[in-house]
């Protein structure tokens, strides 16, 4: 990596980077001298609010219950064709199931893509799944640039 130097992505690089959704790792806070719990998941992101959204899994004997309402941290990153890139969200994970369909965090999850990855050991139809969103507290994105 000899060369490379690191910059900051302007608003619209990011953007463009996240999309409308994909593929990133979620890291919940622990309890002192613990490592985070970090769990690869799918989200949505709306640009025009610069939210993400994420559709989680609660199966039978998971731990995320226990871990569901300490601060995130949420990463996204990826080398593209004009080199690598890497946005970093952070804080409260908000859950969506009793919002009303008129809010602004319900359409926000309608205006964005999910993607579906099938991981489970068991059909989907037997996952309990729930709805959250990511109003970031900090939004950093970066990109390598050649020298």
């Amino acid at each position: 990596m000899t060369g490379l130097r690191w910059v900051q992505l302007t608003a619209d690089e990011r953007d463009a980077f996240l999309g409308t959704g994909g593929v990133g790792v979620i890291s919940f806070g622990s309890d002192e001298g613990a490592p985070p719990a970090s769990l690869p998941v799918s989200y949505g992101y709306y640009a025009d609010a610069g939210d993400f959204y994420f559709r989680l899994s609660f199966p039978p004997n998971s731990s995320k219950s226990d871990v569901i309402d300490r601060p995130v941290s949420f990463v996204v990153f990826d080398e593209t064709d004009d080199g690598w890139r890497s946005v970093v969200a952070t804080g409260p994970l908000e859950e969506l199931a009793d919002a009303p369909d008129e809010s602004a965090a319900v359409q926000g999850m309608w205006a964005v893509r999910i993607p579906t990855v099938d991981v489970f050991d068991r059909p989907r139809e037997e996952i309990s799944f729930r709805d959250f969103r990511l109003v970031p507290e900090t939004l950093t994105g970066r990109k390598s640039v050649s020298e």
